[in-house]
């Protein structure tokens, strides 16, 4: 039985990009041993799209889907306004068939996309 996702990021700055998901988007989270977190994610949702050449990384001995991380909102310019007031920089926001979009930049430098769907989603 599946009991759960895990996600991994790789940071060019972990410590400091675990911190902003503790401080400022305020996700709880457990230590799985020596300090290190593991942070509980809003619900999610899964979707499979086509792979292009570009796309998939391999690692080790397995040939891993490629992904990308968004995070769901359902105000997206209210929650844009409530992240830069934290300091927080948000790409400009752009319209895309599936809803509104942007991304936050982390501390490492890295991104993450953030969106408002307009589409029906999976988890509520």
């Amino acid at each position: 039985m599946i009991t759960g996702a895990h996600l991994l990021l790789y940071s060019q700055d972990a410590e400091r990009d675990r911190a902003f998901f503790r401080d400022v988007l305020e996700f709880r989270s457990v230590d799985a041993g020596e300090g290190w977190p593991i942070f509980a994610l809003p619900p999610a949702e899964l979707g499979v799209h086509p792979r292009d050449a570009n796309s998939g990384q391999d690692r080790e001995e397995h040939s891993l889907l490629a992904a990308e991380f968004y995070l769901m909102c359902d105000d997206l310019p209210a929650l844009v306004k409530s992240l830069e007031s934290k300091g927080v920089r948000c790409a400009e926001v752009s319209e895309a068939p599936w809803g509104r979009r942007t991304a936050i930049r982390l501390p490492s430098g890295g991104q993450i996309g953030l969106y408002q769907p307009t589409h029906p989603t999976a988890i509520g």
